[in-house]
């Protein structure tokens, strides 16, 4: 079984990711619970998810393709916690502290894919 993916820096980012939200989320209304919370979650979760699930591949479109789901699905938690920051359910503060986060991941997903695409060519 090749683990390989959590000795990465953006396994553990994401993942840190996910409970830096995890945390805001368990603020939120208790009407929120079925709503944005739960849609927050799963996105977030998804981000590590497939980065695990690509990473475990051996075709490097496979694994480009996961990293661009992942990239979506952050992109997604994103816009999510903007819309919670609009509806108060959580400070611009920490909105803003959770970008850095974010804003780390997608530069890291975006330079492994460049990575992966720039090894496939020399193979």
């Amino acid at each position: 079984m090749d683990n390989s993916y959590k000795n990465l820096d953006i396994y553990t980012r994401s993942k840190e990711l996910v409970k830096r939200v995890y945390d805001v989320v368990n603020k939120f209304p208790i009407e929120e619970t079925f709503g944005l919370a739960s849609q927050m979650r799963r996105s977030v979760v998804s981000i590590p998810s497939n980065i695990a699930e690509g990473l475990s591949r051996t075709p490097i479109k496979e694994q480009c393709h996961f990293l661009d789901i992942a990239y979506g699905s952050l992109m997604e938690a994103d816009c999510q916690l903007e819309i919670a920051c609009d509806l108060s359910f959580l400070t611009k503060e920490e909105y803003d502290s959770i970008y850095i986060i974010i804003n780390d991941v997608a530069r890291m997903l975006i330079g492994l894919k460049k990575h992966r695409i720039r090894v496939s060519d020399i193979q």
